[in-house]
C-alpha cells in the first residue's frame, strides 16, 4: 500500500461535550508514524463538538448545527495544526460536498488539489463543508465521504477508527457470545438496510454507515479496515506490523492483506 485514507468519528475526538484532546493527541501521533511508511489522508468529524464547547445550541436543529461547524471548524483545525507541529507535520483543511463527486471533472479538481498536497508532504484532512450544505449535512455522513475519498483520491486502504472497533456476527452491546467477523468479503442487502443507530450525540451514523462504506469499495474493487479509535493497537498492529490482531477487514475475496 501506498496511500491511505484514515477516517475518525465525533465519538472518538470528544466527550462530554469536549474535544478530547488526548484520543486527538494519539490519533496524530499515529499519523505521524504512518507517514513514514504511506501518504495519508485524513477524514476527520469533530466540527459540531468543537462548536459546542463554545456555543450551547440545540444541535436538533439544523440552522443551528451548521452554525456550530462553522464555528468549530476552524476549533478543530487549530488545535490539529498544533498537533502535527510537534512531529514537524504540516496539515490543511479540505472542505467538500457531494458535489466535489458528482463528476470525473469535479473528482478529477479535488484530486489535483490532494496530489498537490500529498506531493509537498502535507497532510490532508477533509470534510464536509456542514456550514452550507445542507442536503449533504441532513443525508450524508463523514463514513460515506471517507469512501468516496478513497475511491475518488486513489487510495489503497480506507480506516475507520470509531467507537466500533470491529463488526461482529451480531450486536455486541445485547449479546455477551458476540464475535467479531475479522475478514468480510461481502455485504448483504439485508446488511445494509439495517437501521442506523449511532452510539454519541455528535455521531451521524453507526454501524450501517459503515458498512455502505465498505460496500461501495467492494464493488469498486477497494478496500476497509474498522478497528477502534480509543485503543488504536489494533490499527497500529495492522498497519505498522502487517498483523491483523484485532478489527474487521472488508475485502474481496482473491486479495491479500
Amino acid at each position: 500500500m501506498k496511500r491511505i485514507v484514515v477516517k475518525v468519528g465525533s465519538a472518538v475526538l470528544s466527550e462530554q461535550n469536549q474535544i478530547a484532546k488526548d484520543r486527538m493527541q494519539n490519533l496524530v501521533d499515529l499519523i505521524a508514524e504512518l507517514k513514514e511508511r504511506y501518504e495519508v489522508i485524513l477524514v476527520s468529524s469533530g466540527a459540531v463538538a468543537a462548536g459546542y464547547t463554545q456555543l450551547k445550541l440545540d444541535k436538533k436543529v439544523l440552522a443551528n448545527k451548521q452554525a456550530l461547524a462553522s464555528i468549530g471548524q476552524p476549533i478543530l483545525m487549530n488545535k490539529y495544526r498544533k498537533m502535527f507541529e510537534s512531529h514537524g507535520i504540516l496539515p490543511s483543511q479540505v472542505l467538500v460536498t457531494a458535489a466535489n463527486f458528482n463528476t470525473i471533472e469535479q473528482s478529477q479538481k479535488a484530486k489535483d488539489t490532494i496530489e498537490t498536497l500529498l506531493k509537498h508532504n502535507v497532510v490532508p484532512i477533509i470534510n464536509e463543508n456542514d456550514a452550507t450544505a445542507t442536503e449533504e449535512l441532513v443525508l450524508g455522513d463523514n463514513d460515506q465521504l471517507s469512501a468516496y475519498a478513497a475511491y475518488h483520491f486513489g487510495a489503497d486502504l480506507l480506516v475507520i477508527l470509531s467507537d466500533i472497533d470491529a463488526y461482529y456476527d451480531k450486536d455486541p452491546r445485547t449479546y455477551n457470545d458476540a464475535k467479531v467477523r475479522a475478514r468480510i468479503e461481502s455485504i448483504s442487502v439485508d446488511e445494509l438496510s439495517m437501521q442506523v443507530s449511532p452510539n454519541h450525540n455528535f455521531a451521524t451514523g453507526g454501524i450501517v454507515t459503515k458498512l455502505k462504506a465498505a460496500d461501495f469499495l467492494l464493488k469498486r474493487g477497494g478496500a476497509m479496515f474498522l478497528a477502534s479509535g480509543f485503543d488504536l493497537s489494533d490499527a497500529k498492529s495492522f498497519l505498522i506490523d502487517g498483523e491483523h490482531r484485532g478489527g474487521s477487514l472488508f475485502k474481496a475475496d482473491g486479495q491479500s492483506e
